[in-house]
């Protein structure tokens, strides 16, 4: 049955939140930027008022001025344009590399740094405008949608009343001198700056945590596609078991193949065998060729009878061995007393085969350390 957005009601994963910044989805908050913005664009004209206003009143009347060689020559008039237009250049420029470092300021406040091009590559099935009718009416496109207009509505509403309240002192900078009526105009604009500002501070307040909450609806799994990224990360379920039955089944096959070379198989009779290998020229300790319980053990003392290697009844041994190696490990230290006893009765043994001797017997109670035999630890 095809997920719905009713079904996805479980968060989403660290893997899918991983893969959604990857493309480029992370909580922006447009209000947080225009409110760094405009906040960022306030100090500065705060902090520039004096010398933006002496420098706007020298531009405009550089402007303004001109005499009868400018008026008639347009080589005069065309560089004093371009002059003009280096000298706008010269204050537009730096103000707009700070903008932008505000503007990315604001984005990385919000979301966090996210470098990704995936966003630019293009993709044509937003192209469609079905889709992009259903997109329109979703509920992730709705509530930004009814924001966005709660603020237009918000700032029309302000910037009308705040006109209205000046628009006597907007209507007396026309009698006044150019300096006073620039530097008033200045400040009434600075005043109208700072009521836009506390609005946008408001909408922020509201829209951060509203964009991490509609990332966080729109990101929402279903069981599903839990399931489906869990076989991903993890495996099938089924394969993985295969697998490892298939490499139990590969390990069990050539262990068994090492038991014919064991020196011997240590059994505790009805549940464990153990076979030992030691190589005589090395230098290390004996090891465990083999190993295994119930039909498993039965299976190793067939294959020793078969090859001619001594089985040896020794359980607590056999306990030992069994619980505290592994196959193609050498057998701890605090066991190399024992094991000794058992290599010493095979290489008699042997001896006693080749010169036709009688067969020695078998070693009586092999002792073991009491902390590795397991029949202690259960009793």
């Amino acid at each position: 049955m095809a997920d719905s957005a009713q079904d996805k009601r479980l968060p989403a994963t660290g893997r899918k939140i991983s893969k959604a910044k990857k493309e480029g989805q992370v909580a922006r908050s447009r209000d947080l930027g225009h409110f760094v913005a405009f906040a960022a664009g306030g100090a500065l004209i705060v902090g520039l008022a004096r010398p933006l206003t002496d420098w706007l009143v020298g531009l405009l009347g550089q402007g303004l001025r001109f005499d009868h060689a400018a008026a008639t020559d347009p080589a005069a008039m065309t560089q004093l344009l371009a002059d003009l237009g280096w000298q706008m250049l010269g204050f537009v420029v730096p103000l707009g590399v700070v903008m932008a470092a505000v503007a990315v300021a604001a984005g990385a406040l919000s979301g966090g740094w996210n470098l990704t091009f995936k966003p630019l590559q293009p993709k044509f099935e937003k192209l469609n405008p079905i889709s992009g009718l259903g997109r329109l009416f979703s509920k992730q496109q709705f509530v930004p949608t009814l924001k966005a207009c709660g603020l237009a509505l918000l700032l029309f509403a302000v910037g009308g009343w705040y006109l209205k309240d000046r628009s006597h002192d907007f209507t007396m900078l026309l009698a006044k001198p150019l300096p006073a009526a620039l530097a008033d105009a200045g400040q009434m604009l600075l005043d109208g700056l700072l009521v836009a500002v506390g609005v946008l501070a408001l909408f922020s307040l509201v829209d951060v945590p509203l964009q991490r909450w509609l990332l966080a609806e729109n990101l929402k799994m279903s069981h599903e596609e839990v399931k489906q990224e869990h076989k991903e990360t993890e495996g099938n379920t089924e394969v993985k078991g295969k697998m490892k039955a298939l490499m139990r089944q590969r390990t069990r096959k050539r262990m068994l193949a090492a038991v014919p070379q064991a020196d011997i198989v240590v059994m505790n009779p009805t549940h464990f065998a153990v076979a030992l290998k030691y190589d005589e020229a090395g230098t290390g300790a004996p090891r465990v060729v083999a190993k295994g319980s119930d039909r498993l053990a039965f299976k190793i003392r067939e294959i020793a009878m078969e090859s001619r290697v001594p089985v040896l009844q020794a359980p607590p041994l056999a306990r030992a061995l069994f619980a505290h190696c592994e196959i193609d490990q050498e057998i701890p230290g605090p066991l190399f007393a024992a094991v000794a006893q058992v290599l010493a009765w095979v290489y008699q043994l042997r001896a006693a085969l080749a010169a036709g001797l009688p067969l020695p017997d078998a070693p009586g109670a092999v002792t073991v350390p009491p902390e590795l035999d397991p029949l202690n630890k259960k009793r």
